[in-house]
């Protein structure tokens, strides 16, 4: 590969890291052409960029990102595909997905190497059910207006049924 080629993968590479927030490092070694394909393809439909890239570029790519990221340089080792996702959960979630057919004892490709989730690393494949349970931006607004809205719900149906209940002793308190 030239110099040039090179220099743009990692300005490409350098740019994807400012502009997403969140990655994943996984290990896609052993899929064969089939696999990896359903892989891209499942990747498509939940809003997941799929890159394979050399180790030596990416760890470029990160040295030009303004955040101090060598705590993922362990993480570069063999073959590595780049998971970017504006949810945070979402790789997770795809990769879990993907080797819940593995058969027992087997190690299920993808396999979480590391991921960076807004400003935390989490190293390892053990992190993938934590990463699994972070809330997404959307689903943390959804609980915020939830427990907004669940006082008043209580409030009104109070009101409501004790304005029938009231009404109902006053009416019948009437015909006596």
């Amino acid at each position: 590969m030239k110099k040039e080629d090179k220099s743009i993968i990692i300005k490409q590479l350098s740019e994807q890291l400012k502009s997403c927030s969140n990655f994943y490092l996984t290990d896609i070694e052993a899929l064969n052409a089939a696999k990896t394909s359903a892989l891209r393809r499942a990747c498509s439909k939940k809003d997941i960029k799929l890159i394979v890239v050399k180790n030596t570029l990416f760890k470029k790519a990160l040295e030009s990102v303004d955040a101090d990221m060598s705590a993922l340089y362990g993480s570069l080792t063999g073959s590595t595909a780049i998971m970017f996702a504006e949810a945070a959960n979402a790789p997770a979630r795809l990769i879990k997905d993907f080797t819940k057919d593995t058969r027992k004892g087997e190690v299920g490709k993808p396999q979480l190497k590391a991921a960076y989730l807004q400003e935390c690393f989490y190293i390892g494949s053990e992190h993938l059910d934590a990463l699994m349970n972070i809330k997404s931006k959307d689903e943390l607004v959804a609980d915020v207006v939830a427990m907004l809205q669940s006082p008043v719900q209580r409030l009104m149906s109070a009101l409501q049924s004790g304005g029938n209940s009231i009404h109902g002793i006053l009416k019948t308190l009437e015909e006596r």
